[in-house]
């Protein structure tokens, strides 16, 4: 199969909620999990860096009056939980996973270890990388990035529930048109959001592609690793 090799696959704790209003919905992340075992089959290496939107989100935290290291932390924790049933998840698929926390409770994951990251991806499990950077006030499309560039992933997936990035917002614009490919400072002029500034430049900077994509169109995983016309790529 031709398209990529390892891959850093990016997850929002709010894709996991699906329709509910916080938490995980089990018919969602078995419906991740699928797409993901699917390109895993393959032989393509993946490595998985979960949010933790759906159980605490740290900026709302911050801005009700606590204390932002708090609330991030926090946050982190909440990521630990996600990775959890993300692992259980894949599990119960028949798939091999290991969460990697940036934060040590070692009686629960391990804590992260690039070389044993890497040897995990060599020997086909799939590594969740939980507790973001393990730094208050960075988010985890940073850790993202930090992650993708460490472990020597190809490609940064961003999995969003909009199916790349558009000219305008495409509910409030019809005549908004998806970018098949864009370049990092074209998206930095433009002011399009694809990811928070410090994960952006990270990525610019050590020339890591990202892919945004939609994980909840059928079979759009499996197109963007083939490297096809899905999402939008935001290059150098």
């Amino acid at each position: 199969m031709s398209g990529y090799k390892r891959v850093l696959l990016k997850l929002s704790g709010e894709a996991l909620m699906g329709d509910d209003a916080f938490g995980i919905n089990r018919a969602t992340i078995e419906s991740m999990v699928a797409q993901i075992k699917a390109v895993v089959d393959t032989g393509v290496q993946m490595a998985v860096v979960i949010g933790g939107g759906n159980i605490f989100r740290g900026m709302a935290g911050g801005a009700a009056g606590m204390d932002r290291a708090t609330a991030d932390y926090m946050g982190m924790l909440a990521t630990i939980m996600n990775a959890l049933a993300l692992q259980d998840a894949m599990k119960h698929a028949g798939l091999e996973a290991r969460v990697q926390s940036a934060l040590r409770i070692d009686q629960v994951v391990e804590p992260y270890i690039r070389p044993r990251a890497m040897r995990h991806l060599d020997e086909g499990k799939i590594v969740i990388f939980a507790a973001g950077t393990g730094n208050p006030f960075f988010t985890t499309d940073t850790a993202a990035a930090l992650r993708g560039v460490e472990i020597g992933a190809e490609i940064v997936l961003k999995a969003t529930k909009v199916d790349g990035i558009y000219t305008a917002d495409p509910k409030k614009d019809p005549s908004a048109t998806r970018y098949s490919q864009i370049s990092f400072d074209e998206a930095i002029s433009k002011n399009l959001g694809v990811m928070d500034a410090t994960a952006f430049a990270l990525c610019r900077d050590q020339k890591m592609p990202i892919k945004v994509f939609s994980i909840f169109k059928e079979g759009g995983l499996m197109r963007v690793v083939k490297g096809e016309d899905e999402g939008t790529l935001v290059h150098v």
